[in-house]
C-alpha cells in the first residue's frame, strides 16, 4: 500500500485529486492544508509537516498561494523539500506547473517555473505537468470584472485561452501519483482556443449575464507574450470538456 500526500489538499484542485486516489484502496491518501482535518499542515513555517510526511513514497505538490501570485510558495516548496529528504521515504513529487511558464514573464508564471527548478535540482525523484488555465480561472476572472461598475465589461483583448477542466488535470495527476517519477511529462492543453473576450461573452450568456464586452489593450512584456500564444499548446489539446459547456454547468 503506497501512501501518498496531497498538499493544498482543500484547494480547487486538490480536493478532486485526493477523490480520484482515494478511489484506489491500494492507497493511503493524506490531504494536507491548514485546515486538513486529520493533517493541519502550514507550509510555511513547516509545522504538521514532519508528521504528515512519514512513511510516504509519493507527494502531489497541488499548493500554491494564487491570490498572492505566488508569494512564499518558494519558502513553501522548500520546507516540502526538506521534509521529504528527512523522511527518506518519498520516490516522486509530482508538481502542477503551467504551460508558458518559461517565455511568459509575468510574476505569478516566473515563481512556478522558479519552483520547478527547485524540485529538480532537489535530488529526489520529481514529475512536472504543465497544464493551460483551468475553467475556473476564466470564470473567477469575468466575474471579478463584471463586478465593476462600467458597461461594456473590460477584458485584456488579443489574448487566447485554452481553458480545461480541473477534473480532467486531477485524472491525471492521479495517473502520475505513482512511486516512479517521469520528469517533464507531456503538456496538457484544453480542447479549444478563444479569445478571452469571446470567452467572456460565453460565460456571461450562459450565467444570465448577457453584456457587451469591451477589449481593450495592455503595456508590457507579459501582455506582449500572451498576445503571442507563449500560454498556449495547440499540439497538445487532450481536453474533452469546452469552456462552452463548463459555462453551461454553471449557468446551470
Amino acid at each position: 500500500m503506497s501512501t501518498i500526500l496531497v498538499t493544498g489538499g482543500t484547494g480547487t484542485l486538490g480536493v478532486q485529486v485526493v477523490e480520484r486516489l482515494r478511489r484506489n484502496a491500494g492507497h493511503e491518501v493524506r490531504a494536507l492544508s491548514r485546515h486538513a482535518p486529520d493533517y493541519p499542515v502550514d507550509l510555511k513555517d513547516g509545522s504538521g509537516l514532519d508528521a504528515a510526511m512519514a512513511g510516504a513514497e509519493v507527494v502531489v505538490h497541488c499548493a500554491s498561494n494564487t491570490r498572492g501570485g505566488g508569494k512564499d510558495d518558494d519558502l513553501t516548496t522548500r520546507n516540502l523539500i526538506d521534509a521529504a529528504r528527512r523522511a527518506g521515504t518519498v520516490t516522486n513529487i509530482v508538481y502542477i506547473s503551467i504551460v508558458g511558464v518559461d517565455v511568459v514573464p509575468f510574476g505569478y508564471y516566473r515563481k512556478k517555473l522558479q519552483v520547478e527548478r527547485l524540485l529538480e535540482a532537489s535530488g529526489l525523484g520529481v514529475t512536472i505537468l504543465r497544464t493551460t488555465q483551468f475553467h475556473d480561472l476564466v470564470a473567477q476572472l469575468v466575474d471579478v470584472v463584471a463586478k465593476l461598475p462600467l458597461v461594456p465589461v473590460p477584458v485584456p483583448g488579443g489574448v487566447r485561452v485554452q481553458p480545461i477542466a480541473v477534473a480532467e488535470v486531477a485524472d491525471r495527476l492521479a495517473q502520475l501519483a505513482v512511486p516512479t517519477p517521469s520528469g517533464r511529462v507531456t503538456d496538457m492543453g484544453g480542447p479549444e482556443i478563444h479569445t478571452l473576450p469571446d470567452l467572456a461573452r460565453t460565460y456571461l450568456a450562459a450565467t444570465g449575464r448577457p453584456r457587451r464586452v469591451l477589449a481593450f489593450p495592455l503595456a508590457g512584456k507579459a501582455y506582449a507574450a500572451f498576445k503571442r500564444g507563449g500560454n498556449l499548446t495547440p499540439s497538445h489539446a487532450v481536453g474533452r470538456i469546452t469552456f462552452e459547456e463548463f459555462a453551461a454547468g454553471r449557468g446551470r
